[in-house]
């Protein structure tokens, strides 16, 4: 009998062997590591469970609910989410706050802020092909040095004007601050008509962590014929140049490694099919006969960012409310803290105990992946002293895991050698690459699990392009649901599989396009921020100039402005007053603009439903 061979036990491999299942297709598992779950597995040290990351349980993709449901029940946990960003010694909420975030940067910061938006809008680059473009187009470039560099450039270490800008379409929230801002203010605030609800504060969550999936999921297989080899390594894929005829499995010589056993032989196994989540520049050294020259080159180019959690069990029931907090802080060389208890209750074995989740960006090789396991506890829990996070003393045990190839880099050499790879990949007929590191894709787990299913449906004889999974360019925690009253027009965006194709643009879609409005708040803002700015900086510049009277002129001001006048008070005074005034004239100024323009929108209206009457074939039905 025929046999798909599944490379890679993460959420991938696994969906894909559990949809084989549900077709009743026979398949077989081969994990290079000793445990399941790729980089959603869930390690126990000493009865503390540690993820590698935090791992929100969130969809749009119905079919990847249903299957976690399915395999959890009522061991997936609602919860409730709290993040915040550490900066100068400061907590901020994420996503923004517009209160906390006024009173944590103060109010010459918060201008600055403002101004710098206002730049971005009014001047915007003409070019995002970098990470950096892209932010500073949608935040300003004040924002982004605050929220943004300090912590990607630690993710990724390399300055991110060397990161492509895909990766921040992937993973940033789609929006800019105006719409933030909004989504602070309003509890449903409506984009193109859209009710959006934004960063999903809450979300599901496995009892015993991520891993209590993935571990349950290859019993339940194992239970359907389907049998999980771990510490197996696939270390060859023989074709003929349009088929994978066979595989050959060899004994991993350890977890997370790379290398195999050379004193094992290995074993040839004949397929039908293979779904592979292998790194993509791996599986392309596999392959046998070996692929042409450049194709190895376009591999070799493909570079990884490596991941360390060290784990800290600190002798204190509550240490502080979030799930999580990114640490924007050169001070420190951690990157982002799991608070696992907060997560869930479960995840630490004594409720007079916490434990925490240290996460350090790094390569392989370097001083602090190369670092023994006590000197990085000692240094985590120094880091978390310096935060004032916790008293050292309270760290009475910790563990380190290390995760290589975490996370596909996006650098302007992936962007030339991914379709190298993939034109060469698509040329066999029963080869599937699935998941993060075999499409080169930094996917959320669920469109991982969904490149997956679609795989195993193209192994039953569908035909699904796996590689549209995840090119949707809005954010994949933003949630947009029709407004009330308007019709939604079939399947809602969860329940789609993959983004549909572009469907030709309805009367409504031209309509909305053509007479697009002015948002009041960004146009006051905008508006606001200028006049604030403006005289504040006038003022300031006949203070420093002197003389005698100090700006006679520009003190006439004060006629219209109460409390004005050419001193450095008088200048905070008409930069609140200014402000405020040219917020409110080009809110009003928005609004009258949407108004006329509304008006004239109706009159086409009722033109176009005079010519739909007299021609009820329509043009678009030709």
């Amino acid at each position: 009998m025929s046999v798909t061979a599944v490379i890679g036990a993460g959420p991938a491999g696994l969906a894909a062997a559990w949809e084989l299942s549900r077709r009743g297709l026979p398949a077989v598992v081969y994990e290079q590591d000793d445990i399941v779950g790729g980089i959603s597995r869930t390690v126990n040290y000493r009865g503390y469970r540690f993820d590698i990351g935090g791992h929100r349980f969130f969809t749009k993709v119905s079919l990847v609910r249903e299957m976690w449901e399915e395999i959890l029940g009522p061991d997936l946990l609602e919860r409730d989410r709290l993040s915040r960003i550490y900066y100068r010694g400061k907590f901020f909420h994420y996503p923004l706050r517009p209160a906390s975030a006024l009173v944590g940067l103060g109010p010459i910061e918060a201008a600055r802020v403002l101004a710098s938006y206002a730049r971005a809008q009014l001047a915007p680059l003409s070019e995002e092909r970098t990470f950096e473009q892209w932010v500073v187009n949608r935040f300003g470039r004040r924002l982004y040095e605050i929220f943004f560099e300090t912590y990607t450039e630690k993710v990724w270490g390399m300055p991110c004007s060397e990161i492509a800008a895909e990766w921040a379409t992937q993973r940033i929230k789609n929006l800019d601050l105006k719409t933030a801002i909004k989504s602070a203010l309003v509890r449903s605030p409506r984009i193109d008509g859209e009710v959006v609800t934004t960063l999903i504060d809450r979300f599901h969550y496995p009892r015993h962590g991520p891993g209590m999936m993935w571990e349950r999921c290859r019993d339940l297989l194992a239970e359907r014929g389907i049998p999980t080899h771990l510490q197996s390594r696939v270390s060859r894929i023989r074709h003929d140049g349009r088929r994978v005829v066979a595989i050959e499995v060899r004994a991993a010589a350890r977890a997370a490694g790379d290398g195999g056993d050379d004193r094992d032989p290995g074993r040839e196994i004949e397929v039908d099919h293979v779904v592979a989540s292998m790194p993509l520049s791996t599986l392309v050294r596999v392959l046998d006969p070996p692929p042409p020259p450049e194709v190895l080159a376009a591999a070799s180019r493909l570079r990884y960012r490596d991941f360390m959690t060290v784990g800290l069990i600190v002798d204190r029931e509550h240490l502080f409310p979030d799930n999580w907090i990114y640490v924007h802080s050169p001070a420190v060389r951690l990157g982002r803290i799991q608070n696992f208890k907060n997560w869930s209750p479960e995840m630490v074995p004594d409720p007079r105990r916490s434990s925490l989740g240290l996460e350090y960006f790094v390569q392989r090789g370097d001083d602090l992946w190369s670092a023994e396991d006590g000197a990085l506890v000692e240094l985590g829990a120094r880091e978390c002293e310096t935060l004032g996070l916790l008293r050292r003393d309270e760290v009475v045990d910790g563990t380190v895991i290390r995760m290589p190839r975490a996370y596909p880099v996006y650098d302007d050499a992936y962007r030339e050698a991914l379709p190298v790879l993939r034109a060469h990949l698509g040329g066999f007929s029963n080869l599937h690459v699935v998941g993060r590191n075999a499409q080169h894709r930094y996917n959320n787990q669920d469109h991982s699990m969904l490149a997956g299913v679609l795989a195993a449906r193209n192994v039953a004889g569908e035909s699904h392009d796996v590689w549209a999974v995840n090119v949707e360019q809005d954010y994949h925690e933003e949630v947009r649901a029709p407004a009330a009253g308007r019709a939604s027009g079939g399947a809602s965006g969860g329940d789609r599989l993959v983004p549909a194709a572009a469907a030709p643009a309805t009367v409504e879609e031209l309509l909305r396009e053509a007479f697009a409005r002015y948002d009041p708040i960004a146009l006051g803002g905008a508006l606001g921020t200028v006049a604030g700015l403006g005289l504040f900086a006038a003022t300031a510049l006949m203070l420093v100039r002197g003389g005698d009277p100090v700006g006679p002129n520009l003190s006439l001001l004060g006629n219209y402005l109460y409390g004005f006048r050419a001193s450095w008070s008088g200048a905070l005074v008409g930069l609140v007053e200014a402000g405020l005034g040219g917020f409110g004239f080009g809110y009003l100024l928005g609004r009258s603009i949407n108004g006329l323009v509304g008006w004239h929108e109706i009159g086409i209206r009722k033109r176009l439903e005079l010519a739909t009457t007299l021609d009820p074939l329509g043009a678009g039905d030709r």
